[in-house]
């Protein structure tokens, strides 16, 4: 590839520089043929004619170096031929090869090298120069050729070094806009992920509520207030986690942790009260005593994983009661496991999940208001159906598996395992 690169292209104009090589190339020639006339003139056995026609012959072979970039290999063969009988178009001949050690691999200008140093002994035999000797003469000529061949294939190497040193400096330039353009698309994902998780489950919490109170516009005041009071504080928990997310994603660091308070998996049942408040019904069976010996990166995703499963049982099965189970160990790692059956049907504890009944852990408490109104309007929350998705790939991250789908008797199931590990 190296060597394709140096071939020589048609130019349709040459530059300033070609045009300045060309005539440095053009006056060495002439100097040449010119100093080799003139040895050959001192010769007692040469006429007028034959001096005249090598001095032609010679300017010719000098003008016919304006086409060196064009046809180099023939060019350089038909000079080498025409300084063995006509040693004026020596000077041509020498730039000539040296073209096409410069432009062409090194077999071409092998091949041009060699039969131009076996022209030299033949050209001092043919016309030999009356200053020097034969074995002299073809000494000098070998010499001048061999060096004008070396100097351009060193030529030809530096330009080889120096497309390839562009050619990996663009590749570096490619593969360096390749990798930005794909840490601007993580992070794009790392920021629509975060976005999601922290705000979806607040702002689903005041869908909720706006629903119910427009539900019900004949509730009591103090349910009217209580349920404006719960909408007040979503919003401004919002505000308030939506000013951490994008001050964490302006601060540096590549894990985007920055300072930022990360919920663990002791912030579970706060979750769980927080949507028991907004009228949903919630069993929690958390089997692991300790919270705090699990590692904060694997109960911050079993944390996103029951928040996720609850905002969708809010958006889809309002008034169901949902079911969230944790238990694991060091050495079984950590399950959760978030269900909920249909709506209007019994729940796994047995109680029927009726619309409007909001438990707790002391028991149900009264039907009807805002409460009732909320569980029934929250399947009308929208949703883009993104967040398991992402739950999926939080926990492939984490090293662990996570599953989700419909149960035979109708319900929704969010399973998920997580290796007990930091």
């Amino acid at each position: 590839m190296a060597e394709a690169m140096t071939e020589e292209r048609p130019r349709s104009a040459r530059s300033l520089r070609d045009w300045c090589v060309d005539i440095l190339c053009l006056a060495l020639a002439a100097v040449i043929g010119i100093l080799s006339a003139d040895a050959l003139g001192r010769a007692p056995d040469v006429s007028e004619a034959l001096l005249l026609a090598d001095q032609v012959v010679g300017a010719l072979a000098c003008v016919a170096l304006w086409m060196r970039r064009r046809w180099p290999v023939p060019l350089a063969v038909t000079l080498v031929v025409v300084s063995t009988v006509v040693p004026p178009a020596s000077g041509a001949m020498l730039v000539a090869v040296f073209t096409v050690a410069v432009h062409r691999p090194f077999r071409t200008a092998a091949a041009v090298g060699g039969l131009a140093l076996l022209s030299e002994p033949l050209q001092a035999a043919v016309r030999p120069d009356p200053d020097l000797p034969f074995l002299a003469a073809t000494a000098t000529g070998v010499l001048l050729v061999s060096t004008v061949i070396g100097w351009g294939m060193f030529v030809r190497s530096r330009r080889q070094l120096v497309l390839s040193l562009r050619e990996r400096a663009r590749r570096a330039e490619s593969e360096a806009r390749l990798r930005a353009e794909r840490a601007q698309r993580l992070a794009r994902e790392r920021i629509a992920r975060e976005m999601h998780d922290v705000l979806a489950h607040r702002l689903s919490l005041l869908c909720v509520h706006a629903g119910a109170l427009e539900f019900r516009p004949d509730a009591p005041p103090a349910e009217v207030a209580r349920a404006a009071g719960v909408i007040r504080d979503s919003a401004h928990q919002a505000l308030e986690e939506l000013r951490e997310v994008i001050g964490v994603l302006r601060a540096p660091g590549a894990d985007g942790g920055g300072d930022r308070p990360q919920p663990t998996l002791a912030a579970l049942e706060e979750l769980v009260e927080e949507s028991r408040q907004a009228g949903m019904e919630v069993l929690l069976d958390q089997r692991v005593t300790d919270a705090a010996t699990v590692p904060d990166a694997t109960g911050r995703t079993v944390y996103r994983i029951v928040q996720e499963a609850l905002t969708n049982a809010r958006k889809h099965a309002g008034g169901a009661e949902v079911s969230v189970r944790v238990e694991g160990s060091p050495e079984a790692g950590l399950t959760v496991e978030v269900t909920n059956p249909p709506v209007g049907k019994p729940a796994a504890s047995g109680k029927p999940a009726e619309p409007g009944e909001r438990g707790t852990e002391d028991g149900p408490s009264e039907r009807g208001g805002t409460d009732g109104a909320a569980a029934r309007s929250g399947a009308s929350v929208p949703g883009s159906g993104q967040g398991l998705i992402g739950l999926t790939e939080r926990a492939a991250l984490a090293g662990g598996r996570c599953s989700h789908g419909p149960t035979p008797d109708g319900g929704f199931r969010v399973h998920g395992w997580l290796p007990w590990r930091p």
